[in-house]
């Protein structure tokens, strides 16, 4: 009975907000506005009075069609002044045949900040309210349109940082991660159903198929361990790496960041102490955004700047995801490298060995320092580029071949819920092996299913919401 009225209570208290949202209409420009910049601005409208709005402020040539899904040409004109603001096209999407499943109309007008402007400014004179940060994604979400993980596959593309990120956000999108987790779910609440089942009427059903059950928790298990193991994969794909070029004036570190990003981004003279500050570049590698910073040379100086400059790059070293620590092949190792390499031997590392091309052919440049990733490059040359690439991949690659053949790759709030699902599955596990009684499979049975439905949106709370959909922008 408790359980009837909470579910009755949240139903009418999710009805009640569905409505009071529904009631109003949202406006907000879509596109970005760079001044001078960009043909197109857009505006979009959200709610029942979007087309009303429309008809008040848009004056179509020719005799129009209002109905969904047609392209009108007109000019957006003040109702009051009578003042044409600009030549459009008006996109019309109207419920449930739209992307919040509520009336949505688009002014595509010219770009550039005023225009878009006053467009939008006649929108929310005639009824409309600015829309909040992903609110139109969140109006989605409200009224079914989509769930939980394609919201937020929808922010993954649009923030995605290589071709890689974006394929599997939209794998997200296309429902990839929702159809597993909807399908444990719905297996989990058979077996809770089952269960409960036999709490209630025990004496009337027959015994549980005790080794089924044991069955079907080790295969949902099973499951979740392998979506799990996505977790790493969709860190890195989002968020990238830092990695930091490390060593001495002028043992080519300028010169590396210049070929390989295949940009002059870092001055590269013969003398020493040129860089005085972190220059950075953000590159794709393999599919996986890194952000790479040439740093000054370390070393004892009194030059001012140039100390302010060693002191920067110390401080980018410690942030960083990886150290490119680089040497002299033509000089080999110098008291100089033992120092700097004294302060970073604790990170993770790969030794570039730089000006191959020039240095002496007999001589074979030793290192007094146990290191896994060497690579030699001649980067006047071009030279070991993608033999360096090669080791960045494979040092920070920590993919478990359990996840390769999966199109999916997961985010922290979902690994959190699926680590949460897999703690309460073994614990049920354990209560079954310890022949407790049925009821203590029901805690972590209800446990298992709050988190998963947390991932899809079924079961969520307020803060959740407003955590994942303060990511977007506005418009979104």
């Amino acid at each position: 009975m408790i359980l009837l009225f909470a579910f009755c209570f949240f139903f009418l208290l999710d009805s009640v907000v569905k409505k009071i949202i529904q009631q109003e209409t949202i406006v907000a420009i879509a596109s970005a506005v760079v001044l001078n910049q960009g043909s197109i601005g857009i505006i979009r409208l959200s709610g029942v009075t979007a087309l009303e709005i429309t008809q008040k402020i848009f004056k179509p040539q020719g005799k129009p069609s209002w109905q969904s899904h047609q392209i009108l040409y007109g000019y957006i004109k003040n109702p009051d002044t009578k003042q044409i603001i600009d030549e459009v096209l008006v996109l019309l999407m109207l419920s449930p045949r739209s992307f919040t499943r509520e009336d949505v109309i688009e002014f595509h007008c010219h770009g550039g900040i005023i225009p878009v402007q006053q467009v939008l400014e006649l929108c929310l004179e005639f009824g409309a309210r600015l829309a909040n940060a992903g609110e139109f994604t969140f109006r989605a979400f409200l009224n079914g349109r989509i769930d939980l993980t394609q919201a937020e596959s929808i922010a993954d593309i649009v923030g995605a940082k290589s071709p890689q990120a974006a394929h599997f956000a939209n794998s997200g999108l296309r429902g990839k991660l929702a159809q597993p987790i909807r399908k444990m779910r719905n297996s989990l609440l058979d077996i809770l159903a089952e269960v409960e089942a036999r709490i209630d009427f025990e004496d009337d059903l027959p015994l549980l198929n005790e080794a089924q059950i044991k069955q079907d928790l080790q295969d949902n298990l099973t499951k979740v361990k392998h979506i799990l193991a996505t977790k790493d994969q969709g860190e890195l794909l989002r968020s990238g790496i830092k990695v930091a070029i490390v060593g001495r004036p002028n043992v080519g570190k300028s010169s590396l960041l210049n070929a390989w990003s295949k940009s002059d981004r870092a001055i590269v003279t013969e003398l020493p102490g040129t860089t005085r500050d972190v220059v950075e570049s953000h590159l794709v590698v393999q599919g996986i955004p890194i952000q790479v910073l040439d740093t000054a040379g370390i070393r004892e100086t009194q030059d001012t700047v140039e100390k302010i400059g060693v002191e920067r790059s110390l401080k980018a070293v410690s942030q960083a995801d990886l150290i490119l620590f680089t040497i002299d092949a033509t000089v080999g190792w110098t008291q100089e490298d033992q120092e700097i390499y004294q302060q970073i031997r604790d990170l993770n590392l790969i030794l570039v060995i730089n000006k191959t091309d020039i240095a002496i052919a007999s001589r074979m440049v030793k290192y007094p320092i146990e290191i896994k990733q060497v690579v030699k490059t001649a980067v006047a040359i071009n030279q070991g580029i993608e033999a360096l690439e090669n080791a960045i991949v494979k040092t920070i690659h920590t993919g478990e071949t359990i996840a390769q053949d999966l199109d999916i790759a997961i985010n922290q709030r979902q690994a959190a819920a699926l680590t949460r699902v897999k703690l309460a599955l073994m614990q049920v596990e354990e209560t079954i092996e310890n022949t407790l009684p049925l009821d203590f499979w029901t805690i972590d049975l209800r446990i298992a299913i709050q988190a998963l439905g947390e991932i899809t949106g079924e079961e969520v709370t307020e803060s959740v919401l407003e955590r994942i959909f303060s990511r977007f922008c506005i418009g979104k």
